[in-house]
């Protein structure tokens, strides 16, 4: 099988005006996300360990595809980081070619169990900073039987709090498609949630359900949760209704949303069936550029915030 060469696929025309909305406000917003040196070496690691839930009740928006990507890139510029794949699809697991079918020890038993978790995490393969603890179809039940347990909104905050096997900077929670006990785990353990949101014409739909369980959990289980991201993907450029969203977006969340959008891409949906994020994949894509930049700033806002 012949591989597309690198930089590939699209037209001159069309990867001018890709990158033209990958860096749509770089000029208006001289960010450190611009730093042309960075490319080279380690971002900015945080003071302590980032653990950031990624959610979205809404099928379909890029919330693993943004999990493994970010991580990915981040990973690749000298930060430690931990992917939980709290999904019972386990999609995070196969693009991070994390082996997660049969009697593999899991999320689930971490969860229900009180496994460690670090008899659960792997290395991701050829990534020596990224690190994957995966997810198997036994997560589906979790649900229902986490119901009975002690504390079951907060368990897996109390495994992850005794992890510290690896001295990690950031750990990316890939929430499920549902506002259930799995997704309220998530939001107790973490310090930040990033949404993402697709540029289509429902993007807005159930994002207030959302935000209202976020602001009972705040004030119940976990005060220092904030939101603290919003990445805007899916962008299509050739279309008027994908700017108005983004603007839309912008206008309700200001400084939250992220200046990198991220465009659709053939090569991003190729990506996972190769058992890769599409940084490794395919380096020179638009989506790969786009994830770079966007964990550029994420990395870079650490150091702001």
């Amino acid at each position: 099988m012949t591989q597309t060469p690198l930089n590939p696929g699209d037209s001159p025309l069309v990867r001018e005006a890709l990158s033209s909305v990958v860096s749509r406000e770089t000029s208006a917003t001289p960010t450190s996300a611009q730093t042309p040196s960075d490319g080279d070496g380690s971002w900015p690691r945080p003071p302590k360990t980032r653990v950031i839930a990624v959610a979205n009740q809404k099928g379909g928006v890029g919330k693993t595809t943004t999990s493994v990507n970010i991580a990915a890139a981040l990973s690749m510029h000298g930060q430690r980081v931990l992917v939980v794949d709290l999904d019972p699809q386990g999609n995070a697991s196969t693009a991070l070619a994390t082996e997660h079918r049969g009697d593999v020890p899991d999320v689930y038993q971490v969860l229900v169990d009180d496994l460690p978790m670090a008899d659960i995490v792997k290395q991701v393969p050829d990534m020596p900073n990224l690190y994957c603890a995966p997810a198997t179809i036994d997560l589906a039940g979790a649900e229902i039987e986490l119901v009975s347990l002690v504390a079951r909104e907060a368990r897996l905050r109390r495994a992850l709090g005794a992890y510290d096997s690896i001295e990690l900077d950031y750990i990316v929670i890939d929430c499920p498609p549902s506002l259930g006990l799995l997704t309220v785990n998530a939001l107790v353990a973490a310090d930040e949630v990033m949404i993402p949101i697709q540029c289509e014409y429902y993007a807005l739909e159930g994002l207030g359900q959302l935000l209202r369980n976020v602001d009972l959990i705040r004030a119940h289980l976990n005060p220092t949760l904030k939101l603290s991201t919003i990445v805007l993907t899916m962008y299509d450029g050739r279309t008027r209704l994908a700017s108005q969203v983004a603007d839309e977006v912008r206008s309700h969340f200001g400084d939250t949303v992220l200046n990198t959008v991220i465009p659709r891409s053939v090569r991003l949906s190729e990506a996972p069936s190769y058992g890769q994020s599409v940084m490794t994949y395919d380096p020179g894509s638009s989506g790969a550029m786009a994830y770079m930049d966007a964990a550029r700033e994420i990395a870079h806002r650490a150091t702001v915030s």
